[in-house]
């Protein structure tokens, strides 16, 4: 197995500075990179319709002669093409040995078919091809194994694994290697190219070099980690870690040279690297300019942040959207509260407490007497769920529903807590932040019991007795002590019990939870 380091820092860094590194620099840049030891450099973009030398962007592949000077026979000089906005296919010309050796094609799935035939025409004309999977994490394993087969039969010289949002984590990386390593052409490189968002492009392409491959590996790599948002895996920290591994002798100093004095001062005016909002963003699978975007305004704690994010739907998180952003941003606070003061509030009225948490299921009728029994205790705090019952005499009722809520007589409403979806709080002594305690699952997001259960975790509540949870039965009367609030659930409530224990398991990690009414959900 060879091993390979590709710089893309005047190309994926182009991202920080528009590509405008100054013509002098560029040249710097590439010339510098040579003196490194490093296999490959990817000069820029091939994109736009007019050349101007201050860019690493390049409309045609005749334009690169203008930075390459003299080439070093030992590396191999490649530029990029995004399938996303390619330039016309006529304009590729056959290979020469003044320009750039390769070039590598990235892009989306939808984008695969048309990708194919660029690869299949550059292949022709005589460069080396590379085909960038665009978040190679978002292709199923069938998808993937199909999209690698198709790519083997012009047998390219290089297939990678594109970790687009920063969110690969080693399990699912070495999956991906594994199907790659598997269906690839035996020839073909395998390449990764990281992005830094969860910090994990060093443990990834550590490991994928200690896999020790019957084939050749690439890894992609910016001096200084030159990329948007948290930025990419840093040329000189892995260079310097083949050298103590692996017996390679790559020049460090050149790549430090680059970053004293041509990176920093873009680093200076443009941050990159780890970060909170692109931490976020990367858990939640978004794109990482939503993270920006949102950041900029400087107006979100972490909470909302995180909130905010986890409501954009699957298919706007792939692909960001100014207009969109900015719509989830408004429609967000619509709803918003800060409810630090009032989780403060109750964390001091219910400190040492236990609580016995009554819903409105049928089996609080046959087990009264238990549940009566249960609130003896002194420390006992009853709070009922989506509905008042004066048998129960509960301390506190919480309420997620407007229609429940106005059910409730308004001679106990200072008992309520309620979230802020609920329009009408006047009457309420305590309100939370209804987006703070749904459920990522879209069949239960708002399910109440789970809700007021992730409330209790935040006020630090360490004991919670249950009755009235019983969990959902495929008839509608099955579910509720009381007709006029029951609802059909009769195709999802298999589901729904399932997605619900499943949270509830993970709850009862911190809060330990003793059901005392029969229950079809376990934990």
């Amino acid at each position: 197995m060879k091993i390979s380091l590709l710089d893309c820092t005047l190309r994926d860094g182009g991202y920080i500075n528009d590509w405008n590194f100054g013509e002098e620099a560029i040249k710097k840049i590439v010339w510098k990179l040579a003196q490194t030891g490093i296999e490959m450099i990817e000069v820029g973009f091939i994109k736009g319709d007019t050349y101007n030398p201050d860019y690493s962007l390049f409309p045609d592949v005749e334009s690169f002669r203008h930075v390459l000077g003299v080439k070093d026979k030992n590396i191999l000089y490649v530029g990029m093409l995004d399938m996303s906005n390619p330039v016309p296919i006529e304009r590729l010309i056959p290979n020469k040995d003044d320009s750039i050796d390769g070039i590598r094609v990235i892009f989306k799935k939808e984008k695969l078919d048309e990708a194919y035939k660029y690869c299949q025409r550059i292949k022709e004309l005589g460069y080396a091809v590379f085909v960038n999977f665009v978040s190679t994490d978002a292709y199923s394993d069938k998808e993937f194994i199909e999209s690698i087969e198709k790519f083997n039969t012009i047998q390219p010289d290089g297939l990678t694994i594109v970790d687009t949002f920063g969110m690969i984590k080693r399990r699912h990386f070495l999956r991906l290697v594994a199907l790659a390593d598997n269906n690839l052409n035996r020839d073909t490189m395998l390449c990764y190219h990281a992005h830094n968002n969860l910090q994990q492009a060093f443990g990834n392409a550590e490991t994928l070099v200690e896999m020790n491959l019957r084939r050749n590996v690439c890894i992609d790599a910016c001096i200084f980690g030159m990329g948007r948002g948290a930025g990419n895996l840093n040329l000189e920290l892995f260079a310097e870690y083949m050298n103590d591994n692996y017996g390679t002798n790559y020049r460090v100093s050149p790549m430090l040279e680059i970053m004293d004095e041509y990176l920093v001062k873009f680093y200076n005016r443009k941050f990159w690297g780890y970060s909170l909002p692109l931490y976020l963003s990367a858990t939640h699978g978004c794109h990482p300019n939503y993270a920006i975007y949102l950041a900029e305004k400087g107006t979100l704690a972490v909470k909302a942040f995180n909130e905010l994010l986890g409501s954009i739907s699957p298919e706007d998180k792939l692909i960001f959207n100014k207009t969109k952003a900015e719509k989830y941003y408004l429609e967000y606070f619509e709803d918003y509260i800060d409810d630090n003061n009032t989780i403060s509030d109750l964390n001091n009225k219910f400190q040492g407490k236990k609580i016995l948490l009554i819903a409105p299921g049928k089996s609080i009728n046959n087990y009264y007497d238990v549940i009566k029994q249960k609130m003896q205790d002194k420390e006992i705090i009853v709070i009922m769920v989506n509905y008042y019952d004066k048998k129960f005499n509960p301390e506190y009722i919480f309420c997620s529903n407007m229609r429940k809520y106005v059910r409730i007589p308004s001679l106990v409403k200072d008992k309520v807590i309620v979230t802020s979806n609920i329009s009408d709080t006047s009457n309420a002594e305590y309100v939370v932040n209804y987006a703070s305690y749904l459920s990522h699952h879209e069949e239960i997001i708002d399910n109440a019991g789970l809700m007021v259960l992730r409330v209790l975790a935040s006020i630090g509540v360490k004991d919670v007795v249950i009755a009235g949870m019983d969990g959902y039965e495929k008839h509608e009367s099955g579910n509720y002590s009381e007709r006029e609030i029951a609802e059909d659930y009769f195709l999802a409530a298999e589901l729904k019990n399932e997605l619900i224990s499943e949270e509830l398991k993970d709850i009862n990690k911190y809060i330990s939870l003793e059901f005392i009414t029969p229950t079809l959900y376990t934990i």
